[in-house]
């Protein structure tokens, strides 16, 4: 049992890799019992453990001490026994069956005649991947994923078994299936099985029909009264957002919460909140709210019109962005297509008072945890303002973005050494293009030479294991197409990260709107100085703080 490497995973953050399983398993449930000065959360998974801090320095100070972190696995007391009731009848039982030479019925007594060990979570709220006793159902992942495996799908992953708990991509392979609810925030613990827990399949002949999860609640009733917002029109999107809620990366939950938290700090800060206050998070305009009592409202982010009606549906008057501006009782306020940037935060003194969910009232698009997204006639019900706080004076937009070309700076790692050296040109020498399909998840890039990233030939066409990922990771897939990961991305990836976009600069790749031009500068995790690629490369690697 040992720690074989760290790398840097971004500048506050560290990849730490380990021997084997028994030793992630070891250094993790150590981690989580004694944290290190500043961890935000420790991701496990099959050969690596993610651990997040709150600066560089803290990250710093983590990288000496991981050295001398007491690898025997903290007991858990009376670990959860969990069972899981299983129809066989996966369309890719017979495949395991010749893959494993066991036959489709030996592959049920294998699978139901174990006991299966929670080792960590990932991918997905309630998602578990669990160890067997034995390796007699090691079968590799389908060479083409599925885009879409049904809620209660049990499968096979390398040495792994998972039920998928709701309707999601996936390359596992697919033996059975359980009406088991995997994921449940009706729960005090809303995951049926936690890393730790001891599972026990249970072969059983009656097909029950699965039953979807319910949808997400509304953010409030309608019959809710007091001072409230009303939406006219929710535009092509519009969330509520908060802060998030970080440190769940071990129940599969990111941390969610408003991409561009700097203008969420910032709207508000104008009306008088606190920076957690939850806000709108509008993409592209064509948000409009009426008024149901008077308040008081700023917009910060992207730079778009702001038109306020009265009752009548006249026009009043226009507001100005990153100020404080009234909207009476019974106005409606319209936002129209940004000039520059691509979601803009709406705050209301008070801020909207919504259902919290796992401690936030963040809406997560990966997961669908928290509120649902806007629509026609949702009412959001306003909390009351902070006393003592006052107003604040207009200020300057924090935004900081090109009108056709943005430049961000990068961290390489903690893959970089998957790519060849022109891959690392071409990732900083040249201009890469956003695409219509960037969301919440990530900005979707395109070369704007059509010049991929192509794998270290080395490396051969093996996979990574998945591993922990943090926002800002610019994850490439097979096409060599990076996606530059944001709020809502899953916890764990299996496409190596060729580098990470510091913090800092998130709150300007949140803005990129389709069809601009992005380039990548190199720079030291500790100064953000720009680096030449080869002492960059030796950075990321941990040779040098």
């Amino acid at each position: 049992m040992s720690i074989t490497g760290t790398r840097w995973a971004g500048p506050r953050a560290l990849l730490v890799e380990l021997s084997d399983l028994a030793s992630v398993l070891a250094f993790h449930s150590r981690l989580l019992a004694e944290p290190l000065p500043g961890q935000l959360d420790a991701i496990a998974a099959a050969a690596t453990v993610l651990l997040k801090f709150g600066t560089h320095a803290e990250a710093l100070a983590a990288r000496a001490a991981v050295g001398h972190v007491d690898l025997h696995e903290v007991p858990q007391e009376n670990p959860r026994q969990v069972t899981i009731e299983v129809v066989y009848d996966g369309e890719d039982l017979a495949e395991v069956g010749m893959l494993t030479g066991l036959g489709a019925d030996g592959v049920v007594a294998a699978h139901a005649g174990q006991l299966w060990t929670a080792a960590f979570g990932g991918f997905a709220p309630g998602f578990a991947y669990l160890l067997g006793e034995n390796h007699t159902l090691d079968v590799p992942r389908r060479s083409s994923p599925r885009t879409a495996v049904p809620a209660g799908s049990v499968a096979l992953g390398g040495t792994f078994s998972a039920v998928y708990p709701r309707q999601s991509p996936g390359g596992w392979q697919l033996i059975g299936r359980t009406t088991a609810v995997l994921w449940d925030l009706e729960r005090e613990s809303p995951a049926l099985v936690r890393p730790g827990d001891r599972v026990r399949y249970v072969a059983v002949r009656e097909a029950v029909e699965l039953t979807p999860a319910p949808p997400a609640a509304p953010p409030a009733a309608p019959g809710v009264t007091g001072p409230a917002l009303v939406v006219d029109s929710p535009g092509l999107q519009s969330l509520v957002q908060d802060l998030g809620r970080p440190g769940l990366g071990d129940l599969g939950v990111s941390a969610a919460g408003a991409v561009d938290q700097q203008s969420t700090r910032q709207a508000n800060r104008l009306v008088g909140n606190e920076p957690g206050a939850a806000v709108i998070e509008n993409v592209l305009g064509g948000l409009s709210v009426q008024a149901d009592g008077d308040q008081v409202l700023a917009i910060a982010g992207a730079v778009a019109p702001l038109e306020i009606r009265d009752a009548s549906g006249a026009p009043v008057r226009r507001a100005a962005m990153c100020s404080p501006f009234a909207l009476l009782d019974g106005e409606t306020l319209t936002l129209g297509a940004p000039s520059l940037g691509a979601r803009s935060y709406l705050a209301i003194r008070g801020g909207l008072d919504v259902q919290p969910v796992l401690g936030s009232r963040s809406s997560d698009s990966m997961s669908g945890i928290g509120p649902a997204p806007l629509s026609v006639g949702m009412r959001l019900p306003v909390g009351k303002a902070p006393l003592f706080q006052m107003v604040g004076a207009p200020e300057k937009s924090t935004l900081r973005l090109g009108t056709v070309f943005t430049q961000l700076r990068i961290t390489l790692g903690p893959r970089d050494d998957w790519f060849d050296s022109r891959a690392l040109e071409s990732l900083t020498q040249e201009d890469w293009i956003t695409t219509e399909q960037s969301n919440r998840i990530g900005v979707r890039l395109r070369p704007g030479s059509n010049r991929a990233l192509e794998r270290n030939p080395d490396r051969g066409a093996g996979e990574l294991p998945s591993e922990g990922a943090v926002a800002g990771a610019l994850q490439v897939p097979p096409n060599g197409h990076p996606v530059l990961f944001l709020a809502d991305h899953p916890v764990t990836g299996g496409y190596p990260v060729i580098a990470v976009v510091v913090p800092e600069d998130l709150p300007t790749a949140a803005q990129l709107p389709p069809g601009h031009r992005v380039g990548f500068t190199i720079v030291d995790p500790a100064t953000l100085e720009p680096l030449e690629p080869a002492v960059a490369g030796a950075v990321s690697e941990g040779t040098q703080p």
